[in-house]
């Protein structure tokens, strides 16, 4: 067997996934982005799952990463689409908090070069109401660092879904080779 076969590819794959997946579950708790750490979530356990199941030799366990990497392309379509404000969406609702807070983005106020200004409230204000904060000089604004973390998870996706199906192609005709052998040996 090859250093670089494809269930060996499909392994690095989805532990790469699997950082990626961490790295953007810790940022949507920083936010309180209820609805990705939700589906952050099932992913890292669907991950999990598929790495398991090419670790094993469970084509089974591969087939559902297989069908969850078809619907979390799916969902991060529709984070890229809600955060460039597609359709009718719009980046300033709280569907991602589940109409729970007023919480955004955590890159909205922390993202690379931006400079975080709190403002005194005016007297109409709210003391928990975000509109007191001023960002100024961020050098990508938020929506675009989300739209890159959604793009990269797209990507990782895809490939591993390519690699999931060759994989239990692979697994599938050494099981069916192994069931014809058993056929033809002598009783």
């Amino acid at each position: 067997m090859g250093c670089c076969t494809g269930r060996c590819s499909l392994i690095c794959l989805c532990a790469l996934q699997l950082v990626s997946a961490l790295e953007r579950q810790i940022f949507d708790f920083l936010g309180f982005q209820w609805a990705p750490i939700l589906g952050n979530f099932l992913h890292i356990i669907v991950v999990i799952l598929g790495l398991f199941g090419t670790i094993q030799y469970r084509p089974r366990y591969i087939m559902v990463y297989t069908v969850w990497t078809a619907l979390w392309v799916t969902w991060n379509v529709f984070i890229i689409c809600f955060y460039l404000e597609v359709g009718g969406l719009s980046k300033d609702t709280d569907l991602m908090t589940f109409n729970i807070s007023v919480h955004r983005s955590w890159w909205r106020e922390h993202g690379p070069g931006c400079v975080r200004r709190v403002l005194p409230p005016s007297a109409h204000g709210m003391m928990d109401d975000y509109t007191y904060v001023s960002v100024t000089g961020c050098i990508v604004d938020f929506q675009y660092l989300e739209v890159i973390h959604s793009a990269v998870q797209i990507l990782l996706s895809l490939v591993g879904f390519v690699y999931a199906c060759y994989v239990i192609s692979i697994s599938m005709e050494e099981e069916d080779t192994c069931l014809f052998c058993q056929d033809d040996a002598p009783s």
